[in-house]
């Protein structure tokens, strides 16, 4: 009997699920398995893509990437190389442990192309409305033809895995008087290049990863001053000169910021570092991870990390939806016990202990 399996995504998590299926198809196990990547994009890659836009794209659908011009990795490659495709098999020669964007992507690109990992991607497709069949126990997926511009009649598929990511729907906290701030105010989701604030003074609200590489990239492109302000903890780093720390702002009058310690600076641009939250808005209520969930290590009602516990018959499953630091070798080994699973190599306990052993590791 034939099994149909939906992936919504083609960035690096989908495609790691493509090239493990291309592994164990050469071992001769998984014949009865049909896999189709559905991408809105018109190319692979998810957030490693460079785009300049910004909001809705050119083609009418949310802008997914928060990718922007010279960002480098704040990982060393050799905690984010994956085990059957060394950077070394992919180079030809040693390269150094923080490759820039461009290089990394160009890595993922050569280990899909040694798998022919693209054969089951359908591009400028992108995923509508997935729902629960509990009778059939089949997923009812309806897909959007942006090409096209037209609604497919609805899929039938036995499995579905969402390999969207979780970082592409900005976390906006209010705060007081914002309205007022005469400059400009917008997310880290929608910065691109840091040289445009040349000159300019800057509030990046956020004490983490993209607080502190949009802080230091916007200050050697020639921003005046810029200040991050933290909401529980500073970074602590011994910051170029122009670079200061402050507590949580707490109130916007004009171009004037106060903070918690009471003490005021004016900006003239203030961006949000401020993260983002789970939002799967094409997933029915009851599949679909909740937007109030912490960005964590181990997200609730997820069976090691990828497995849906809370309904749809252990037929959904997510990936790359964690908190995340070594991600592709993370996205590997998800995609890795993803692929055995759905292959039927993988026998599951009780849903008891799948919930059990679930809490135990968020308890850690």
């Amino acid at each position: 009997m034939r099994k149909k399996i939906c992936i919504i995504g083609a960035g690096p998590s989908g495609m790691n699920i493509a090239c493990h299926f291309d592994k164990l198809q050469k071992q001769g196990v998984g014949s009865e398995i049909d896999l189709e990547i559905y991408e809105k994009q018109d190319k692979c890659g998810g957030q490693w893509n460079l785009t300049w836009q910004t909001g809705i794209g050119s083609n009418g659908e949310p802008v997914h990437g928060s990718m922007y011009k010279n960002l480098w990795s704040n990982g060393p490659k050799e905690g984010i190389e994956i085990p059957d495709y060394t950077f070394e098999e992919h180079f030809g020669e040693p390269i150094p442990s923080f490759p820039p964007r461009e290089v990394l992507l160009n890595y993922l690109e050569g280990r899909w192309k040694k798998h022919d990992a693209k054969r089951f991607v359908k591009y400028e497709h992108a995923i509508r409305n997935v729902s629960f069949n509990s009778k059939s126990n089949t997923f009812s997926v309806i897909i959007y033809d942006i090409k096209n511009d037209a609604i497919n009649p609805p899929k039938e598929f036995d499995y579905v895995v969402n390999a969207t990511g979780h970082f592409s729907f900005p976390n906006i906290p209010e705060f007081k008087g914002i309205e007022t701030f005469p400059g400009r105010v917008f997310h880290a989701h929608d910065f691109r290049n840091g040289e445009e604030f040349a000159g300019l003074r800057l509030l990046v609200i956020g004490a983490s990863y993209s607080a502190e590489d949009i802080a230091l990239q916007c200050q050697k492109f020639g921003a005046k001053r810029i200040v991050c302000s933290y909401k529980s903890s500073p970074l602590g780093y011994k910051w170029p000169e122009n670079i200061r720390e402050r507590p949580l702002l707490v109130e916007i009058e004009g171009n004037q910021c106060t903070f918690l310690d009471g003490e005021s600076e004016d900006f003239d641009v203030i961006i949000m570092a401020t993260g983002y939250i789970h939002n799967y808005p094409w997933m029915h209520d009851d599949l679909r991870i909740s937007n109030k969930e912490p960005n964590s290590y181990f997200v609730n009602n997820l069976y090691k990390g990828v497995l849906w516990l809370d309904g749809a018959a252990n037929k959904l499953l997510y990936i790359g939806s964690q908190a995340q630091i070594y991600t592709f070798t993370l996205f590997d080994s998800q995609a890795y016990w993803i692929v055995k699973y759905l292959a039927g190599l993988i026998s599951l306990p009780s849903k008891e202990a799948m919930m059990e052993d679930s809490k135990t590791w968020r308890k850690r």
